[in-house]
């Protein structure tokens, strides 16, 4: 059965598409990639001819896109009342619809650049950066001064940057202990170099972490080559100073930065292990407990390096004296066991140094550092606590049982249930203070949600769950409880996708191998602030 042009286009129409018709040739494109020149037709080429040629090209380019996007008049063509096709603002070929008549068409059309450059531009950094908002007339709210109240859900957007900041520095705390994780057992470490994502700071000092446990003889017997594995003292962080004037300006402070990062050394798993509360020395309130392994990494000093408590506090007067008559900010970030020695940090400075400016914490992924006496210790310090926690990471729901729970949410929740039946709230009480495994969280919460992510996997293992990346991608994409991963979130993925790419769902998987982008990871340029998560 034959179709004729003139029974799907009126007769007014209908010379127009036939000159088109009789004028068109099918012609391959220079600049598909699938076209292959004929042998013949390849000549050398000078680099300055290619670039002229390059340059013609974009001014035709640009001149298609002109007369393409001209605001003209919208045209209907309507076909006879029997099965009509009605065109409105559209090219013939695209009301047609060809990609439902051949499926390939329409694969193609999926991979086009179009449909490829949002991934694109989230698998590969760009040097093309926003503003940072000023936060001068309100950097105390988000520094936690009302608990972050009103920002959370949804989520602030300056806030949200803010967070994600902060979790660069922890990353960098990574990087620095992995770039050389030993330590020589016979003098002082030298200076450590650390590559921070925010050159608007320097480092300042650096923090070690000692164990007060030592491995049994018997492991050097029978694995002698596990090296800084097996070592008591480890670099764990730094600490650093705002030191560009802008950037002072437009936060509205100088911020002192604490960074620590987690777990890595057989001594820190073992001292994790160690999960029964003891009282802080400190205290003279016997009811106010932490995690024993938590408390011994903090305060244990090394054969060459001092302890943690002592090395921060020391840095913090320094930095307190020296910017004498500034307005400070001192902010402690950390992720899992960073996370946890980011509380002691924070009771330890507000202890030690009466002057002390606020002190706010960003932790990621963090498991519960004390009990109820605790978490009471550092509210009355004003000790601002936000702990971003993932809905599937395990590692936020240890140690200890659940007995009372540290959020305020719970805790009106408790406190309702005590009205009710007085004997229950003594039987509570004395599970709470007696109880060696009643631990209680800190602070106000953020909670975020893997099985959100577009790009992850729903049944993501636990090790990307607690992974601090994937931690910062759900951040980045938080808009607030019920709503979905935001569009427009610009936080690369590259990272994400290396590190944790058995756990990427396989269509951006492939897509990425197809835009080759994964082996020029390495070569991409470190920036020197980040992108606006927003703009």
């Amino acid at each position: 059965m034959q179709i004729g042009i003139s029974s799907t286009l009126p007769a007014q129409n209908l010379h127009v598409f036939q000159v088109r018709r009789a004028s068109f040739k099918c012609q391959k494109s220079p600049l598909n990639p699938l076209k292959k020149p004929h042998p013949s037709s390849q000549k050398p080429v000078s680099s300055a001819s290619s670039t002229e040629l390059t340059r013609q090209h974009l001014s035709n380019l640009e001149k298609l896109l002109q007369k393409t996007n001209q605001s003209d008049p919208e045209q209907v063509v309507k076909a006879p009342s029997n099965g009509s096709i009605e065109f409105k603002g559209k090219g013939l070929l695209e009301g047609l619809n060809l990609s439902r008549i051949w499926p390939e068409m329409k694969a193609a059309e999926e991979m086009s650049p179009r449909h490829l450059n949002r991934l694109q531009r989230l698998l590969s950094k760009t040097m093309e950066y926003s503003p940072r908002n000023n936060l001068g007339s309100r950097w105390r709210e988000y520094h936690g001064c009302n608990d972050w109240s009103g920002l959370l859900d949804p989520l602030d957007e300056n806030l949200r940057r803010e967070v994600v900041r902060y979790g660069e520095f922890v990353q960098a705390a990574y990087h620095g202990f992995h770039s050389n994780p030993a330590m020589s057992t016979d003098a002082a470490p030298l200076p450590r170099h650390v590559a921070l994502p925010d050159r608007s700071y320097k480092v300042t000092k650096s923090l070690y972490a000692t164990s007060s446990v030592g491995l049994p003889k018997w492991v050097d017997d029978v694995a002698p080559n596990l090296g800084w594995m097996t070592q008591r003292s480890s670099w764990i962080g730094f600490v650093a100073v705002c030191d560009d004037r802008r950037e002072i300006q437009r936060m509205g402070r100088r911020d002192i930065v604490i960074a620590l990062r987690g777990t890595a050394t057989c001594l820190e798993w073992a001292e994790n292990s160690r999960a029964q509360l003891v009282q802080i020395p400190e205290s003279d309130d016997p009811t106010q407990k932490v995690e024993c392994g938590f408390l011994s990494l903090h305060k244990t000093p090394g054969a060459h390096v001092p302890s943690l408590a002592e090395s921060v506090v020391e840095e913090v007067k320094r930095l307190i004296d020296m910017y004498k008559g500034e307005t400070l900010s001192i902010t402690i970030t950390g992720h899992s066991l960073g996370a946890a020695l980011s509380l002691l940090v924070a009771d330890e400075i507000s202890s030690c140094a009466p002057r002390a400016p606020p002190i706010a914490v960003f932790s990621f992924g963090g498991p519960r550092v004390g009990n109820k006496g605790f978490v009471e210790r550092l509210t009355e310090k004003n000790v601002k606590v936000l702990r971003i926690v993932n809905n599937q990471d395990l590692i936020t729901r240890v140690p200890g049982v659940f007995i009372g729970e540290g959020s305020e949410q719970q805790r009106q929740k408790d406190q309702q249930e005590k009205q009710r039946s007085e004997s229950f709230a003594r039987v509570f009480n004395m599970l709470d203070n007696n109880n060696p495994w009643a631990y209680s969280h800190v602070g106000t919460e953020l909670r975020v949600d893997t099985k959100m992510s577009p790009y992850l996997k729903p049944n993501a293992d636990v090790a990307c769950c607690h992974d601090l990346e994937a931690y910062l991608h759900l951040v980045d994409g938080f808009l607030s409880s019920n709503c979905p991963f935001r569009s427009n979130a610009k936080r690369s993925l590259v990272r994400l996708l290396h590190d944790q790419k058995s756990n990427m769902k396989q269509l951006y998987t492939y897509k990425a191998l197809s835009l080759n982008l994964e082996r020029d990871r390495f070569s991409i340029p470190i920036p020197s602030c980040l992108p606006s998560p927003s703009r």
